[in-house]
């Protein structure tokens, strides 16, 4: 310290300034600050990897929810309640029917944001069409049907042309709501028919029961009370009860299809045996007009019923309901069966027991 302070000029030294630091606090200061820092305990870093991490789902939920609402790019998204939309102009409402089909509507799908929204076309004036995108590889009979019904009513209170839009995928259920559309335009990739009916898969595990010297007693009144259920063989009589609710829902199938379509039943029923036709193929058994691209769709309508060239596309889109406990979840469900017991093999097939649907629904998904 005495070497540098003959290095100060002299001036420095006579008129020390108020604000200067005493020399001895100055060591003490030094001396503070060399201190080595300490590490971050291990568990404080762990807190903050976890945060970065969750900051790191939460930002990409979000981007997949904006990137799936918009489906197209320059596209504008009615995410708002459809009841509430009203119009000032000419436009042709385009409906997603993006995701399974299903009345609780989950994901892409959003069953009563589309019935809501046929409503506000239907009540609309300025309404002049709807056309119907596609992409989805079937859902529910329930939802399915009463998707169909409220399109089959828009026809037929406004007289206004619906037509359908056919994308990577319009099987089943999403064929079942097309049936009735005045133009079906698949893009040359579609997969669609799948004209069938499922109840999903039943299992029998009384058989393992046996085998672990487990028994079972359910309790019912009427013999048939507890049909489906995994603890027992499935009757004869059972099969023919659970195949007669599928038939009947197959009946309704084909018969919309045939009405639809303006095809004789028969013809229906041949080729609605639950396989997937391709786009071309499907235009050549009659189950699609042509070949096209939605744009080609909207173009057709534009021309085809002569509407001005004022007359906009709107677009009907709810948003994606994806949130981080949802994507949690999903990363919970992929369990590593290796590791359980024989009990919680059990357990797990158990809780598949009456968990089926009867569905218009492809078991192939594109």
């Amino acid at each position: 310290m005495d070497n540098m302070e003959n290095k100060i000029p002299e001036q420095v030294q006579e008129e020390p300034s108020p604000f200067a630091i005493p020399a001895e606090e100055k060591k003490q200061t030094v001396t503070l600050n060399q201190q080595p820092k300490k590490k971050m305990e291990g568990w404080k870093k762990g807190l903050i990897v976890l945060g970065v991490i969750v900051l790191c789902v939460v930002l990409l939920i979000s981007g997949c929810s904006r990137m799936i609402n918009n489906v197209t790019d320059g596209w504008s998204v009615d995410s708002t309640d459809a009841s509430l939309i009203d119009y000032d102009y000419d436009y042709v409402g385009t409906l997603y029917v993006v995701g399974e089909i299903d009345e609780y509507g989950t994901g892409t799908y959003n069953h009563q944001y589309l019935l809501d929204s046929i409503d506000s076309m239907m009540m609309d004036e300025d309404n002049q069409g709807m056309i119907l995108y596609i992409d989805t590889p079937g859902g529910t009979v329930f939802a399915s049907d009463e998707l169909y019904l409220k399109i089959r009513e828009y026809q037929e209170e406004t007289g206004r042309p619906v037509y359908s839009a056919m994308q990577s995928q319009a099987t089943s259920g999403g064929y079942y709501i097309s049936a009735s559309c005045d133009k079906i335009i698949a893009n040359r990739n579609t997969w669609t028919g799948s004209i069938g009916v499922t109840m999903g898969t039943f299992m029998d595990i009384s058989g393992l029961l046996e085998d672990l010297g487990i028994e079972t007693v359910t309790v019912t009144a009427g013999d048939n009370k507890a049909m489906g259920s995994s603890m027992e063989p499935m009757t004869e009589e059972q099969k023919e009860i659970f195949q007669s609710l599928v038939d009947d829902a197959y009946d309704q199938f084909v018969g919309i299809v045939a009405e639809g379509r303006g095809m004789d039943e028969k013809v229906v029923r041949q080729l609605a045996d639950g396989r997937i036709y391709t786009a071309n193929q499907a235009v050549n058994n009659g189950l699609v007009d042509q070949i096209g691209t939605f744009e080609e769709a909207v173009a057709d309508m534009m021309e085809t019923y002569d509407l001005s060239e004022d007359c906009s596309v709107e677009h009907f889109q709810p948003e994606a309901e994806t949130d981080l406990y949802s994507l949690l979840g999903l990363l919970a469900e992929q369990k590593n069966l290796n590791g359980l017991t024989d009990a919680d093999l059990i357990e797990e097939l158990v809780a598949l027991n009456g968990t089926f649907k009867v569905s218009y629904i492809s078991t192939v998904k594109k």
